[in-house]
């Protein structure tokens, strides 16, 4: 049904351009890339994102009018890797048709630097922009493919990108300082899912979801036990729910650490593959990064450790 949509709104969209004001029109899948694109496209640059605070890329489909707006568009971006799993034949639909696509962290990263996937062999860990250090990176790519498509302008991209950068490095010293205030032996990150193995490889912490790195594949009672005796066993202050997760799972692993005699805390919610919204401190990649490790340092640095009540 999807794919036959693409044909039919392909037909019926305008040819891709500049908007009538002469910025370029730039659709992107998920709302921390569409920030990415409006740091290092700015005035230049008409950002369309099709998910929003809180929103799944994992199991996102497109609907009728994104795909109207993708094939109207200068550049799709989307992740690759897999995150938007879904919407596969819709960027394949728009490839073959001469859409200008970026698949970022798919294009961006040499596999030198990306995390296999534990799930699905051959395959790399999408959650790329959880390393402020690496979103260097998706910053200068996404540059260059805009400069590609707006030639004039291909100065004032990569300059954007380049101030953006030096943003991400005072970031990511930021966060670097921040964790210090958690003791080594309880960097230990529990989340929903594994969608933090980047942010635990830059940061220091042994992370481990409750799911894998795709919400598609369900969590079953084996991996919420499993998991609980692991949190019990390392009596680990505090675990955390996602914001684009349903929080039932987390929450049925801390049952079950109660049910083994020891009580770990909800440490508070993360932004794992999606902002929150505008306006929040967690609205903008920046505040997303700063925020999720400000919640990490707090739940495992201040969370009481004690034996479940009876």
């Amino acid at each position: 049904m999807l794919i036959a949509c693409v044909f039919v709104l392909a037909g019926c969209a305008s040819e891709a351009g500049t908007d009538s004001d002469g910025r370029v029109r730039l659709v992107a899948t998920t709302s921390i890339l569409a920030d990415l694109a409006e740091n290092v496209g700015g005035d230049a640059v008409r950002v369309e994102g099709l998910m929003g605070p809180g929103v799944d890329p994992h199991l996102y489909k497109a609907s009728e009018g994104d795909v109207t707006a993708m094939a109207s568009a200068d550049l799709i971006v989307y992740n690759g890797l897999d995150l938007e799993g879904k919407m596969t034949s819709v960027f394949a639909e728009m490839k073959r048709r001469g859409q200008p696509t970026t698949a970022l962290a798919a294009e961006a990263f040499p596999d030198s630097v990306l995390l296999s996937s534990p799930d699905y062999a051959g395959n790399f860990d999408p959650h790329v922009w959880m390393d402020a250090e690496l979103w260097i990176r998706a910053a200068g790519h996404l540059a260059d493919q805009l400069a590609q498509i707006d030639t004039a302008r291909a100065a004032a991209y990569r300059e954007r990108a380049a101030t953006y950068a030096d943003s991400l490095r005072h970031l990511d010293e930021d966060l670097h300082a921040m964790v210090q205030r958690v003791p080594e032996n309880k960097r230990v990150l529990i989340t929903s899912h594994d969608a933090f193995r980047y942010f635990g490889r830059a940061y220091g912490f042994d992370v481990r979801g409750l799911q894998g790195i795709s919400t598609a594949t369900e969590a079953g009672t084996a991996d919420v036990q499993n998991l609980a005796s692991f949190v019990a066993e390392r009596r680990i202050p505090a675990i955390f729910v996602e914001s684009s997760v349903p929080r039932r799972g987390i929450e049925a692993v801390r049952e079950a650490v109660r049910a083994k005699g020891f009580d770990v805390a909800i440490g508070g919610t993360l932004y794992g593959d999606a902002l929150g919204s505008p306006g929040t401190p967690a609205g903008t990649y920046t505040g997303m990064l700063r925020s999720n490790m400000t919640t990490v340092t707090t739940g495992l640095a201040d969370a009481p450790v004690a034996n479940a009540r009876p």
